[in-house]
């Protein structure tokens, strides 16, 4: 979502490095950028695996803390986070259209309820996956693949992924979408972003209706 249909201000790496720091683990700003797209529960856990010292029971409880510590802040900060431009036009145009929305997202639960609730986007989308519905995050394309059963679409071939990261468009790859979609209003940079072999690449989700319209 952030970088997608949320602007992304950089909330969510200065999060995860200041909630590693408060525990004695140093993750750098360029670390947390590779993983950018990825299940952030995977990401704290990687890092303290990695980092923390300590039998495995010590590192599982760190790894809760620092979660816990991310999410409480991101909840708060995405409190003011806004969308990106044209967003919300371009779901209801989609949505007149015919087509079917779903996001998937690295946020949890949690995190994911407490922004759409705020915006109100609940009606526009026939499914929201988070990474506590899946068994492993992107680039796996498990939250695709549970997007298209709680949407009740049937094949990968009427699919469209749409993200601002690499790790969003390996899982669009990986799943087998017919169109994935990188977008530039998040990290990703269009040289980045074209390297993944995309199908395509817009400035945002607002173009998002013409792409679509021209291709259905």
């Amino acid at each position: 979502m952030g970088g997608t249909i949320i602007e992304d201000r950089g909330d969510v790496p200065e999060e995860l490095r200041k909630a590693f720091a408060g525990r004695g683990i140093t993750v750098t700003p360029a670390e947390i950028a590779e993983r950018r797209g990825a299940s952030k529960r995977e990401v704290v856990t990687h890092f303290v695996r990695l980092r923390a010292k300590g039998p495995d029971a010590d590192r599982d409880k760190i790894a809760e803390l620092v979660y816990a510590e991310f999410s409480a802040q991101i909840v708060r900060a995405y409190q003011t986070a806004r969308p990106i431009a044209g967003a919300e036009e371009a779901f209801q145009k989609m949505r007149q259209s015919g087509l079917l929305l779903a996001t998937t997202t690295g946020f949890d639960r949690k995190i994911t309820d407490s922004i759409f609730q705020r915006l109100g986007w609940q009606q526009y989308f026939a499914a929201t996956i988070t990474s506590d519905d899946v068994t492993q995050g992107r680039p796996s394309p498990y939250m695709i693949f549970h997007a298209m059963e709680g949407a009740r679409v049937n094949a990968v071939a009427e699919v469209a992924a749409v993200g601002d990261t690499p790790l969003d468009l390996q899982a669009g790859m990986n799943a087998g979408a017919r169109g994935v979609i990188g977008v530039l209003s998040g990290v990703g940079t269009a040289e980045r972003l074209r390297s993944e072999r995309p199908t395509h690449i817009l400035p945002s989700v607002a173009e998002l209706p013409d792409l679509l319209r021209s291709k259905m």
